[in-house]
């Protein structure tokens, strides 16, 4: 695994990245600078930027975020989210009912998909999970009884975001892909569409051969992302060569006195049975 200092170094072996966002982009309360003047820079020199992110919700209220958070336009090409490679699987099983579990500011993730709602599980046709309904104030713990009664009547779980924590400033929060988990541990059976899964992927493909006007190589697209389980082992399974960046929601974990551990870097990866071409401890 080759330690990079900056993205530059290798730009011109890709025609396109793939790019993940929190934990890479931005924290949840600010943006990364270095990471997204790398960003800029590679568009700049003709590369195309696809934002490839777990959000459990349609890339439409994206930007506004980005624009808060100080995400430069300059730094991406496209948006696509978990929330709408999600949304064909939760089409399919209109009108449900569905029991939902997650925080109202998912709402469009649902939105038009003309499926009805119920508070019982023993009503419900299928469970539809975003995150924890009150985040950063549940544990995945308080949700075990909502989980096995779900798993005694076999219902579907379809989860929104695989993954297990997101890192929001200095806090990790726990996201949908925790239920997920939970519940296949349960023996139940999980559908998701996000990374490191190919809907998400499929999407982002024609995404760039949109904006590239042709398909463009596997070899040419590089994955960058800090989630082993999600960002790498997707590159992994799609083909792709992976830049691992070993802060994000790992914080200091990855870390030896201030700066990348590359042993480290490499047991986390290992533990996963994934590995990444490249590693950085922070986009530049």
């Amino acid at each position: 695994m080759q330690i990079l200092s900056s993205l530059e170094a290798i730009a011109a072996d890709y025609d396109a990245v793939f790019c993940d966002v929190w934990g890479v982009v931005h924290n949840g309360r600010r943006a990364y600078g270095p990471a997204c003047a790398a960003l800029t820079r590679f568009r700049a020199r003709g590369g195309v930027v696809i934002l490839v992110t777990n959000v459990p919700k349609p890339r439409g209220p994206i930007p506004a975020q980005f624009e808060r958070l100080g995400v430069p336009r300059a730094a991406w090409d496209a948006i696509v989210t978990s929330g709408d490679a999600i949304r064909a699987e939760l089409a399919a099983r209109a009108p449900g009912p569905m029991y939902k579990i997650g925080p109202e500011s998912d709402a469009p993730l649902w939105d038009g998909l003309g499926i009805a709602r119920t508070q019982a599980i023993e009503e419900a046709a299928f469970l539809g999970v975003s995150g924890l309904d009150m985040e950063g104030r549940e544990q995945p713990s308080d949700y075990a009884d909502v989980l096995a009664r779900a798993r005694a009547r076999d219902l579907t779980l379809l989860c929104a975001n695989p993954d297990i924590v997101v890192r929001v400033g200095e806090r990790l929060i726990w996201c949908a892909g925790a239920l997920a988990r939970d519940y296949e541990a349960l023996g139940g059976a999980v559908v998701m569409a996000g990374k490191p899964y190919a809907p998400i992927y499929d999407l982002a493909r024609r995404e760039l051969a949109m904006l590239a006007g042709r398909d463009i190589a596997s070899a040419r697209i590089l994955a960058i992302g800090d989630g082993v389980p999600t960002d790498v082992r997707g590159a992994n399974q799609q083909g792709l060569d992976a830049l691992f960046i070993a802060s994000g929601m790992h914080g200091e974990a990855l870390m030896s006195n201030g700066a990348l551990d590359p042993a480290k870097a490499e047991a986390a990866l290992a533990a996963e049975g994934v590995t990444a071409r490249y590693v950085m401890a922070a986009l530049a």
